[in-house]
This record gives structure tokens, C-alpha cells and sequence, in this order.
């Protein structure tokens, strides 16, 4: 049953149902608000890119135009394609001006809108009446000023709408069709039509279409992606499945207890869309400038304008250019990619590292991290299960345990047996054939091999972590299972050894623990897997505080905990059931090799499956948002400068003629502003971090 990508509720699909057709797939949606709330954003998007595809090739022309080729009346023509930049691609800045305005507020959009407005205005002014005002025009800063930040406006645009598909993933996981018996016969029905108290047949390698209890038969569940258990559950009649977990080798029937909304995918979906909800999305540092520097910047260009209007000297003609002068000199060109050039440069840098950042937001966030909270399984260990020891019974050698196991297991599907075929193949082992294998699901496997029965069978974890083994185990001298599983090796109805599975810990995982620790940022593990096996792993990773054993929701309450107590907490994570910590912490990392779902709701992607570049990404964060604040330092101090000069402060010198040439010299400032802010941001691409030597370590002064 499809899954109303805004709100999270199943829904029916029919003739009547309210659905929306991207990219070849079909969305169904509850209510007329959430079909809007959905398709908002991606018509923002296509109506910037409508305009981007009239501002690019309208800037380039102007440049051309200015700089480049001289004919009559090139003014004009500049004049004309300018005007077109300046009221079609730019409407959203004067939008976003008006908008400011009812609110009583500044923000960029105004100091955009202000700067190019006057800058335009001016150019006109120069073109229709040359010999009243001086003869350059700045049609060029005005055009690619409202061209780059509308680029920008696009690519956040675009980045919101791919987000706002997580809930999306969240049905994939859920068949669309079930084999239901009903009056003895098994009969294939779509999934929406399933009802509480049905009876599902579930065949091996398909999903559970609702949660349930397992009435008859036996297998195995892989359900990683839901919970974080790396190894497949036995299921047993009694036990509780779950929806869009993979049932394993064998076929069982289940019992439905929760359908739809019902079942613990859907809760996850909830729990998804509340924490996104909840988050109040961060003010932008130059919005917060814009606040106090836009209306100073106003005032003082009328002032200016007015007071030489009033001394008399020079009249209309000087006050104007002194408003020009003004308002030119504090256009936003360093504002405008104040923040944009160090974004551009440092997510740049971090996606060659295979960090992606989404948008602006997430790398603010990331810059003030200081509690990283981490899932187990798939984060900070590979997961993938190895044998990591054999132990013989007997005279047996490891070898010859190993080789019988492998014999038998060749006929089994689950990971253990992937296992144990990977270690007799990198021992170079020769694997004797087996005849009559059969597997248990659940429980083991069997066969013949050489004439006689070999058997591998699951022990029980907890109660060997408990001091409790059977006499197989305890005969073998395992008090402890340390966080591992284990199976029982027998030879015709004898134990011949036993095979301890684990998931390893991930390469670099410990000096990555060690580089955030030492950056100032505390490592916890959350984890909804077995206390032992996550305690094992917190040893091996230097992490001291664990949290074991804790549901998708419990991981959501350990977020709040953290923020309650005033940290910015970011959470990585993998899987579908880390996908509501990852949406409710401040900072979201996801692993790329994960779950769609959780690689969605994170505001942070690493490409890689490596935890290390955790740390990188939280260092290119710092620094780049170091470079925004920079680069706004940069621009007030410019205008700190040459305001004053703008003003009129060097008419005493060189007297009044000296404005025929400051709107000249004013652009000429502003060019080396810009380039200024560049050169700046682009130090970033030397940014270096730990990586096992990948990369060389960087200086801890550059974290700060």
C-alpha cells in the first residue's frame, strides 16, 4: 500500500485517489494540502531554472556586449538585455523584498535587490543622458549579481526536493502483492487488501507485507534495515516479524497484527516526518548582517544625498551621484558570494572526499557539532559476518572443522554460510562435496558428507554471555561469547568444533573515534543491537558510552536528551531505523552504502562507507563556515573604508569634480572586494584531515 509522501499515512489507491505522476512513478497523497505541499517545491524549482535559462545566456551577452565588442548604440543594447535580467530573472529578489519589507525586516534579498536596482538605474541614467551623468554603466555587476544568487537559489531548490522524497523510500520496502489463504486455498491479492488476522504465506527471499506472528513453519529474517541486527533472526512459530523485512530459506505462515499504518515501517515513517517538522531551519549569518547593514547602508546614502542637495554645491546632479556613489560602493557583490564562494569551495572540496553536504543549512550545522551519536552495524563495523575463530573439539584440526562446515553450508542462502564459505576459501581449504543437504530455518543446516551427517547448528548468544553454555560450547572452553555468534559443528551426532561469527569493526573506525574526541566532540553508540555486541565493538573503537538494544523511537528520545542539555548532536547511521535520529538530530550523516531512506533524511551523505570521513566532513564544515564569517568580516571592513570616501570625504581634495569618476572607482572596489572573498574561500581546497594516510593530518588550529 503506497504511502502519502508528506504526511506519512497509507493510502488506497483508486479512481478517486489523489496522485501525482513524476519520473515515470505515481504518488498517492491523503488530502489536497499535502498534494501541494509536495509539488511546491519542485515548482519552484522549475520556475528558477526557467529563469536561469534566460539569465545565463543575458549575462554572458552583457559582458560580451561591454567589454568586448564595440559598435553604436551598444548601450542600448546592454540597457535592453540588463532590463530583461533585472525584471524577470531578478522578480525573486524584489519578491523576497517585499516580502522583508511587510515583515519589517532585512535580509539578503533586499540588499540584492537595493544594490542592483541602483546599479541598473544608474546605467540607464547613463545611457539615455550621458552628458549629465558619468559615462560608465554597471549593467554587468547587476546581471551577474541576481544570475549567481539565483543559481544558488536553484541548486538549495533542488536539494529540498530530493529530501523531501525520504518518506518515499520508506513503501519500497513493502511488497505489492501477498499470497493470503483464505478457506483453505492461497490466494494472490494486492498488499492493500491484506487485513488484520489474515493469513500470509511468505516464501523465502520475499518481504513480510504486514507486521505478524509466525503461525507454522520456520526461517529466518534479515532485518538489518529495520532494526540494525546484521545477522539473520531465527523465526520460530510465535515469533513477530516484520513488515518489509526478507524472510529467509524457508516458507512461513504469519498471522497479520498490524497492516498499513499500523506496522513498525510506518511508525518509522511518523517518527521521520515529526522530527522534520520539528526542526526550525537555521538564519543564515548574512541574512543576520543584511538586518543591521542594509538599513545603515540606506540611511546613509540619503543622508549623503541630501546633505549636498542642501549645501548647495552641485545640486540635483552631485546628489544623485552621491547616492549612486554610495549605494554602488555598498552594493552586496562581497556580500552576495560572501557566503556562496566558501559553500561552493568547501562542498566541492568534501564531495572529492565523497562528503556530500545539502545545502547551506547542513554545513552551518555540522560547523557547531559536539556530540556525534552513531548506529553499530553497517557505521562503524562492515556488515558483513566473518568467521573470526574456530575452535576444535577433540582431535580435530580448525581446518578440517571448517572444510566439513563449508561442505554443508555451500547449500545454504544466509549470510553465515557466506561466511564460512569466504574463510575455507582464503585458508586456500579444499571443501569436500555434500550430498543430502537440507536446511533448517533458523536453526542450522545438514547433509552427508563422505557417508557421514554433518550438521552446523546455531548456539544460543545470551546464554553463553550469561555463563550458561550448553556442554557443547562449555566442553570447547567458550565461557564468553564477547559480543559474537556461534554455531556447533557435529560429526555424526558428535561435536567437532565450534565456528564463532562477528562483524568486524571497519577500517580507520578507532582514529576517527580518536580525531572528533580530540576536536572536541564526544562519540556515543546507539545502537538497537544486542548489548554484548555493541559493548564489544565500543571496546575495539575506544567509545566508552554505549547504548544498546533501543528502538527506532528510544534512538529519536536519546537525540532530544543530547539537545536538551544544549549540544549539537549529529547522528550516523545506515539504516531505515536510524532514519528518524538522523532527521531529528541537528546534523544528519548517512552512509552511502545504507538504506535509500536513511541516505534521504540525512543532511550529510558520505559516498564511502568509511567512518572516518565523519570527522572530515565536521572539519570542512568549521572551516568553511570560518571562511563565510571571514568573507563578511572582509566586506564590512571594505565598506568601513570606503563609505566615507563615497560620502564625500575626499571632495576637500580633489573637490566635486571627483565624482565623475568615483561610481568608476566604486566598481573598480568592488571587483577587487570580490576577488578578495574568492582568493579567500578558495583556501579551502587544502583543508586535511587523518585518513590513514589518504590524506596528511591537518594543523588543530584549523578546527576552530
Amino acid at each position: 500500500m503506497p504511502t502519502d509522501p508528506v504526511c506519512g499515512m497509507f493510502v488506497e489507491p483508486g479512481p478517486g485517489a489523489l496522485q501525482l505522476v513524476r519520473d515515470g512513478r505515481t504518488y498517492y497523497f491523503c488530502s489536497r494540502t499535502c498534494l501541494d505541499t509536495f509539488a511546491e517545491p519542485e515548482r519552484e524549482r522549475a520556475r528558477l531554472g526557467r529563469r536561469l535559462a534566460v539569465a545565463w545566456p543575458l549575462s554572458i551577452a552583457v559582458l560580451a556586449v561591454t567589454y568586448i565588442l564595440s559598435f553604436p548604440d551598444s548601450g542600448l543594447v546592454a540597457a535592453a538585455l540588463a532590463t530583461v535580467v533585472q525584471f524577470y530573472p531578478g522578480a525573486a529578489f524584489y519578491r523576497g523584498t517585499y516580502d522583508a519589507i511587510v515583515h519589517r525586516t532585512a535580509n539578503m534579498d533586499v540588499l540584492i535587490a537595493v544594490g542592483t536596482t541602483v546599479a541598473y538605474l544608474y546605467s540607464v541614467a547613463a545611457v539615455v543622458a550621458p552628458g549629465h551623468l558619468a559615462s560608465a554603466t554597471f549593467f554587468d555587476a547587476s546581471t551577474l549579481i541576481i544570475t549567481i544568487l539565483l543559481t544558488g537559489n536553484y541548486l538549495e531548490h533542488v536539494t529540498r526536493v530530493r529530501a523531501s522524497s525520504a518518506l518515499l523510500r520508506l513503501q519500497e520496502l513493502l511488497p505489492e502483492r501477498a499470497d493470503v489463504v483464505r478457506e483453505g486455498r492461497v490466494v494472490t491479492l494486492p498488499a492493500a487488501e491484506v487485513r488484520v488476522g489474515d493469513v500470509v504465506r511468505v516464501l523465502p527471499g520475499a518481504r513480510f507485507v504486514a507486521d505478524g506472528r509466525v503461525l507454522s513453519g520456520r526461517s529466518s529474517s534479515s532485518e538489518s534495515l529495520l532494526t540494525g541486527e546484521p545477522l539473520p533472526v531465527p523465526k520460530r512459530p510465535g515469533d513477530r516479524v516484520l513488515a518489509g523485512a526478507v524472510n529467509g530459506d524457508g516458507i512461513v505462515e504469519v498471522e497479520a497484527t498490524g497492516i498499513g499504518s499500523d506496522t513498525f515501517v510506518a511508525q518509522v515513517g511518523r517518527l521521520l516526518r515529526d522530527a522534520e517538522l520539528s526542526r526550525v531551519p537555521l538564519k543564515r549569518t548574512a541574512d543576520r548582517v543584511a538586518t543591521v547593514f542594509v538599513p545603515v547602508v540606506l540611511a546613509l546614502a540619503v543622508a549623503s544625498a541630501i546633505g549636498w542637495l542642501t549645501l548647495g554645491r552641485g545640486g540635483i546632479t552631485v546628489a544623485t551621484l552621491v547616492f549612486v556613489t554610495v549605494a554602488i560602493t555598498a552594493c552586496p557583490c562581497a556580500f552576495g558570494i560572501a557566503t556562496p564562494a566558501a559553500i561552493i569551495v568547501g562542498t566541492g572540496r568534501a564531495a572529492e572526499s565523497g562528503v556530500l553536504f545539502r545545502g547551506p543549512e547542513s554545513i552551518d550545522r555540522s560547523a557547531r557539532v559536539d556530540v556525534v551519536l552513531t548506529d553499530k552495524t553497517g557505521t562503524l563495523t562492515r556488515g558483513l559476518p566473518v568467521v573470526a575463530e574456530v575452535r576444535p573439539i577433540g582431535e580435530r584440526s580448525e581446518s578440517d572443522v571448517l572444510a566439513l562446515a563449508a561442505a554443508v553450508e555451500a547449500g545454504a542462502n544466509h549470510p553465515l554460510a557466506g561466511a564460512v564459505a569466504r574463510a575455507a576459501r582464503e585458508r586456500g581449504l579444499t571443501v569436500p562435496s555434500a550430498t543430502n543437504v537440507s536446511v533448517d530455518p533458523g536453526e542450522g543446516v545438514r547433509g552427508t558428507v563422505d557417508g557421514v551427517g554433518v550438521e552446523v547448528r546455531r548456539a544460543d548468544p545470551a546464554a553463553i554471555s550469561s555463563g550458561t553454555p550448553d556442554p557443547t560450547v562449555r566442553s570447547a572452553g567458550l565461557s564468553t561469547a564477547a559480543g559474537r555468534s556461534v554455531a556447533v559443528v557435529n560429526r555424526a551426532g558428535r561435536p567437532v568444533g565450534l565456528l564463532l561469527f562477528e562483524d568486524p569493526v571497519a577500517d580507520g573506525v578507532r582514529e576517527a573515534v580518536g580525531a572528533l574526541e580530540s576536536d572536541g566532540i564526544a562519540v556515543t553508540i546507539v545502537t538497537g543491537d544486542r548489548a554484548e555486541s555493541a559493548r564489544w565493538v565500543g571496546e575495539r573503537v575506544g567509545v566508552e558510552d554505549v547504548r544498546a538494544g533501543v528502538t527506532p523511537a528510544q534512538k529519536v528520545g536519546i537525540v532530544r536528551e543530547f539537545q536538551g542539555k544544549g549540544h549539537t548532536v549529529a547522528f550516523v547511521g545506515d539504516g531505515v531505523n536510524d532514519a528518524p535520529a538522523l532527521a531529528a538530530a541537528d546534523v544528519g550523516i548517512a552512509i552511502g552504502t545504507g538504506a535509500a531512506v536513511a541516505q534521504e533524511a540525512g543532511q550529510v551523505l558520505l559516498v564511502r562507507p568509511e567512518f572516518r570521513e565523519v570527522a572530515f566532513a565536521l572539519r570542512i564544515a568549521r572551516r568553511t563556515v570560518a571562511k563565510v564569517r571571514g568573507n563578511l568580516a572582509w566586506a564590512i571592513g571594505y565598506n568601513a573604508l570606503l563609505l566615507p570616501i563615497a560620502m564625500g570625504a575626499l571632495v576637500p581634495v580633489w573637490g566635486l569634480s571627483v565624482y565623475r569618476v568615483l561610481p568608476i572607482a566604486g566598481a573598480v572596489a568592488m571587483a577587487v572586494s570580490s576577488s578578495t572573498v574568492v582568493l579567500n574561500s578558495l583556501s579551502l581546497r587544502w583543508v586535511r584531515v587523518d585518513g590513514a594516510g589518504r590524506r596528511a593530518p591537518a594543523r588543530a588550529n584549523l578546527l576552530h
